[in-house]
């Protein structure tokens, strides 16, 4: 469960005397307006005059505004501007399509295209398996999204949630190589989004599903799974849901707990929610419970083989509390029970913070920071892609886990999702898995 981030980032161009102690006056006066200091830089030089850009953290708008009236009363600094560095990332879009061979011949253009394109039209003619090898459909991922559940900002629309789907698809391309492709679906209708992507599906060889809202969801994901040959994942449920059982296991291993024989509880049976339950049951827990207030959530976990509890029976009787309710503060800290684990998952802010968990008796607890599904999506399409899988099965996403797990290291309890070396482990696994 992901929520926008509330903190602003800002970059203040800063045009300050270049004499001794005029840098700490401003930052001491930064630091008494409270705002949270990053990276300084000098961008620019005049005879006596530096000119730099500091990065600022503030609470809110108000904040902001408060720190950039109150530099007005130092001398000898001037505020030049005030810089978004988002915004400056998000120009232009993150993504492009480019080509991978250079036009600079006549000679190149009659093999890339006219007369030479024609012979390998014919290959693919008369063998289209042969698409995977001659053209990018055997390393492209369609990433689809009606706009439904963006983030924790709700149904904003698809193009509003363009710059998620630009992100995932850079994380493909910097962490495994593969080329995402955005497709926004302006429709809320299971069936057109269903009809849509299978319109759409001869170009790509899988199919990402994103930030679409529970409960169409599942029924978008059963379908096109059962109506593609490509294989198709709700990256929001099962990536998800890797993580968090990469993350069990090795809280377990470390605390001497067999993790099949632990009773789970998950709050909210949303798609990430529902997503944990299947694959904890499939991992071989033989006790997981959960609670939602919508009763379909509810009967979908008894159909996965769950039990529907209440909220004081999790925390009563649960060994692990998983949550993904997107509710701060729903855990009471008198609720802990001494030795349970606890993942609140709900960003920015958790059901219950770590160390209020863990002053309360929890064995262990964490937030959503640490578990983000980035760490497990691009591994499982390349090793599908790879591999020429038509599904993702649950002994994918198993090794996905186990791979995960593997690469966890000191006290950590999931590696680095910028580690290229873990999504390459993932990818190797997920792929191993399909052959089987």
């Amino acid at each position: 469960m992901i929520k926008a981030e509330q903190r602003l980032l800002r970059v203040f161009r800063i045009r300050v005397l270049d004499k001794p102690g005029y840098l700490g006056r401003l930052a001491t006066k930064l630091g008494e307006l409270g705002a949270n200091i990053g990276e300084i830089h000098i961008v620019a030089q005049g005879p006596d005059f530096l000119i730099r850009e500091i990065s600022l953290q503030f609470t809110n708008q108000e904040h902001l505004a408060a720190v950039i009236a109150g530099l007005s009363s130092l001398e000898d600094v001037s505020l030049e501007s005030v810089l978004d560095p988002v915004e400056q990332a998000h120009e232009g879009g993150k993504i492009a399509v480019k080509s991978r061979f250079p036009l600079d011949s006549i000679a190149q253009m009659r093999k890339i295209y006219t007369p030479g394109v024609a012979q390998i039209c014919k290959l693919i003619q008369r063998e289209p398996a042969y698409s995977r090898s001659y053209t990018c459909i055997g390393n492209s991922v369609a990433v689809v999204t009606n706009g439904t559940a963006i983030l924790g900002l709700g149904n904003i629309g698809p193009v509003a949630g363009m710059p998620v789907m630009e992100g995932k698809s850079v994380l493909y391309e910097q962490l495994v190589g593969v080329s995402g492709v955005p497709i926004l679906i302006d429709s809320t209708d299971v069936d057109t989004v269903v009809e849509t992507v299978k319109a759409i599906a001869p170009t790509f060889g899988a199919i990402h599903l994103e930030d679409i809202a529970a409960p169409e969801c599942f029924e978008i994901e059963r379908r096109l799974q059962n109506e593609l040959n490509v294989p198709v994942l709700h990256d929001d449920q099962h990536a998800t849901a890797v993580v968090v059982l990469s993350a069990l296991m090795t809280i377990a291993m470390r605390n001497g707990l067999e993790l099949p024989l632990c009773s789970v509880g998950i709050i909210g049976l949303g798609a990430a929610g529902s997503g944990i339950a299947q694959l904890l049951l499939s991992y071989g827990v033989q006790h997981v419970f959960g609670t939602d207030l919508r009763a379909d959530a509810a009967s979908r976990l008894e159909s996965l083989g769950g039990k529907a509890v209440s909220l004081k029976e999790i925390m009563s009787d649960c060994d692990v509390v998983v949550t993904t309710t997107g509710v701060p503060g729903l855990i009471k800290p008198e609720m802990v029970k001494k030795g349970q684990v606890i993942l609140a998952l709900s960003n920015p802010d958790p059901e219950i913070l770590p160390e209020v968990a863990m002053a309360q008796g929890a064995l262990f607890a964490a937030d959503g920071r640490t578990i983000n599904n980035a760490l497990s999506f691009p591994g499982l399409f390349k090793g599908a892609l790879k591999a020429h899988s038509e599904r993702f099965t649950d002994a994918m996403k198993l090794a996905a886990a186990h791979a995960i797990c593997r690469q966890t290291k000191l006290d950590n309890i999931v590696p680095s999702i910028l580690d290229r070396e873990v999504h390459q482990r993932v990818a190797d696994a997920v792929a191993d898995a399909a052959y089987i």
